[in-house]
């Protein structure tokens, strides 16, 4: 993977440098629900673990979450390295808006995930970028994006040095990172940073087991409300 420069001051400066927002200030109920799903379609998601491919766990533990989330919040996919391009520039550019924000998405966006296929780069900044500035704008309230990757940033970009220049002028969006088989420390650190200078929560998961568990704990806001039910044993 690409090592960046940033990574020197992001090893030599302490977390508490930076000025980090907890979870706890975001009210999600109050203008209604807004999840975006950012997931790696980059050619390493085809390697196996667990003799299953990466791209395929995702694939079954996204039909396992979709269903659970609330219908009154809009749900929408981006993509990114799911196309195959020989310039590095248009590889750097291969990130898509699949399912906008809507209500009552989940169907639509588990169709789409089965078409596609892992073949290009990870342009992870890139999609951030394109998430906050096309995809939520015109938004009210906080909106929360899922990053969902196998690996660090392979263009020539810094998901940390972006996150932490977009909380200098906005407070309304929150990042969780899933980290998926990711065993390069550097993009760890750039991955977590992300995370954690938004105020969102950063998961290092290595089995399906932990992804299936690590995406179920992140969209525990936006799921669906159980109501018990009392029987009369007259």
């Amino acid at each position: 993977m690409k090592k960046f420069l940033s990574l020197i001051c992001l090893i030599v400066i302490p977390v508490f440098a930076y000025e980090v927002f907890s979870p706890n200030d975001y009210e999600y109920k109050t203008l209604g629900d807004k999840l975006l799903f950012v997931v790696d379609f980059s050619n390493s998601m085809s390697e196996y673990i667990e003799h299953q491919t990466k791209v395929n766990q995702v694939k079954e533990m996204m039909a396992y979450i979709l269903p659970q989330i609330s219908k009154d919040t809009k749900v929408g996919l981006r993509v990114y390295g799911h196309t195959c391009n020989l310039l590095a520039l248009s590889a750097c550019r291969s990130s898509e808006l699949i399912v906008p924000l809507e209500l009552n998405n989940p169907t639509k966006i588990a169709t789409e995930l089965q078409r596609l296929r892992p073949k290009g780069m990870t342009p992870i900044t890139y999609s951030l970028k394109q998430a906050v500035k096309k995809d939520l704008e015109g938004f009210d309230g906080i909106k929360h994006i899922i990053l969902l990757t196998d690996g660090g940033e392979n263009c020539d970009e810094s998901p940390c040095d972006y996150a932490i220049e977009l909380m200098k002028k906005r407070r309304d969006i929150k990042i969780d990172v899933i980290a998926f088989d990711v065993n390069d420390e550097d993009d760890l650190a750039q991955l977590k940073c992300t995370a954690d200078v938004t105020g969102g929560r950063f998961s290092d998961v290595e089995t399906k087991a932990e992804l299936f568990r690590s995406m179920e704990n992140m969209i525990n806001p936006h799921k669906k409300e159980v109501q018990a039910v009392l029987f009369n044993e007259n």
